[in-house]
Formats: C-alpha cells, structure tokens, sequence
C-alpha cells in the first residue's frame, strides 16, 4: 500500500469540472482536508490482490468496534458499496472520475450519504486503491 504525496497542483487539475469550480478558492492545503482527509469512523486497514485475476481484490475496513474484509471480484465500487450499505453507510455513487497524473491515479468520487452529497478523492499508485480511499473520503466527510 502506497499513499503518494500530493502534488495539489496537478491533483486538483484532474479533478472534475464542477469539483474544480467548487474548491477555486481553497488553498492546496484546505483541498486536501476537505476532500482527501481519511479521519472519521471507517479506515482503511488493509488492501491487497486477491486471487490470480487482476480484478479480484481484498479490503479490510476498520470501523469503531470491528473489521470487515470485502472481497471484489469485477466491480470493486460495487462490493465497496454493498459492504458500506450493510454496515450502516447507505452510500451512492453519484460521479465517478479517475485520471492518471504524474503521481499516480486520482480518483474523485460524488457521493450521497445520510442525504447531505460531497466529494471524496484519493491519490494511489493502484486505481483500485485510489478508488477505495476516495469512496472512504467520502464517506467519512459526510457519514460523521
């Protein structure tokens, strides 16, 4: 697992229109506490292939008192989701975008959760991973 540092020019560039025009006037700093920040009640514990195809993956969530490992088999947003959905979080992806930079790959997702929307984003060296620590974002930013 590699988190990347941000280079928050270039981040912020690939990010969606309307996600670009929202945060204009923040600074690279605020960008990344609003839209990036992992702190609230899921983290991610653990990430890892799993399995021989390059679409299986296994994710461990740690919430306040338990783990929960969800494997993905195709369609990682999908089991992340689902698993979410279960615990509690009844999330929706609402705008899906990914970029690769120079950094890595830059995923922002527009989420709905408990009836307020924000955005999540994630910078990784892996899109599946970069994927799942925006889904996490964004849910930590609105399910708290």
């Amino acid at each position: 697992m590699t988190i990347l540092t941000l280079d928050t020019h270039a981040f912020h560039a690939a990010a969606p229109k309307g996600l670009r025009h929202e945060s204009a006037d923040l600074t690279p700093a605020q960008f990344h506490d609003r839209y990036c920040e992992h702190t609230g009640p899921i983290r991610l514990g653990d990430w890892s292939p799993a399995g021989s195809r390059s679409a299986d993956f296994a994710v461990t969530l740690e919430f306040t008192d338990h783990l929960r490992t969800v494997v993905a088999s195709g369609s990682l947003v999908a089991a992340m989701t689902s698993a979410l959905y279960e615990e509690g979080y009844h999330i929706e992806i609402l705008q899906f975008h990914q970029r690769r930079t120079g950094e890595g790959t830059a995923t922002f997702v527009q989420c709905e959760c408990n009836g307020r929307r924000g955005w999540g984003a994630a910078l990784a060296d892996d899109s599946a991973e970069s994927t799942v620590r925006a889904m996490i974002a964004g849910v930590n930013l609105l399910g708290s």
